[in-house]
């Protein structure tokens, strides 16, 4: 593997630095990877677009910020048209179907996958989990992290008393069915 650099984009609240952290940890501590986690503070934690960054490598990081994300995972509209446009071309871009809209003309250039991550997340009885939906679906489409390292690093990072509720949503993005899921390119 090359360097691969990541942006996962949402807006305060998602859990947008949590999901960074999780692929940067698995992909560190687990998969045996370089892994380089930074994440956005400021007004964005009152609900404005946040993202978070990983850079994940065989090799060590030289330098660990993004410039053009190979991979770009999006759960807002506002950080869609705020960091769109950042996207590597032929990238992949995941969305969260029901809460993004991506322009037709931009569907040329990249690889799109959707999944109602937010609307899992509620059927679970929380939505504060749609990050870690999202999660698993970035795990089985991205394969950049393996399953048992993002299935390990949630296991180690969320509170016990949520444990088994981040692993549920885990399990339903990582086994959402492929016939939902939108591809173009």
């Amino acid at each position: 593997m090359t360097r691969v650099e990541l942006k996962f984009i949402g807006f305060g609240g998602q859990g947008i630095g949590l999901l960074g952290r999780i692929v940067g940890k698995a992909a560190a501590l687990y998969d045996n990877k370089h892994s380089v986690f930074t994440q956005v503070y400021g007004p964005e934690a009152r609900g404005g677009a946040s993202y978070s960054c990983v850079v994940i490598d065989n090799e060590p990081i030289d330098y660990p910020y993004t410039q053009r994300p190979d991979v770009m995972v999006i759960m807002s509209q506002e950080g869609a048209h705020k960091f769109l446009d950042e996207l590597k071309e032929d990238g992949i871009l995941i969305i969260d179907s029901d809460l993004v809209e991506i322009p037709e003309s931009i569907l040329r250039t990249i690889k799109l996958y959707g999944i109602p991550a937010t609307k899992i997340a509620e059927s679970l009885g929380a939505r504060v989990v749609a990050n870690i939906v999202m999660l698993g679906f970035f795990t089985r489409i991205t394969k950049l992290i393996s399953y048992e390292a993002a299935r390990k690093a949630v296991t180690t990072t969320v509170p016990s008393k949520y444990l088994e509720l981040n692993l549920r949503a885990f399990e339903e993005g990582y086994h959402f069915k492929e016939k939902e899921v939108i591809q173009s390119a």
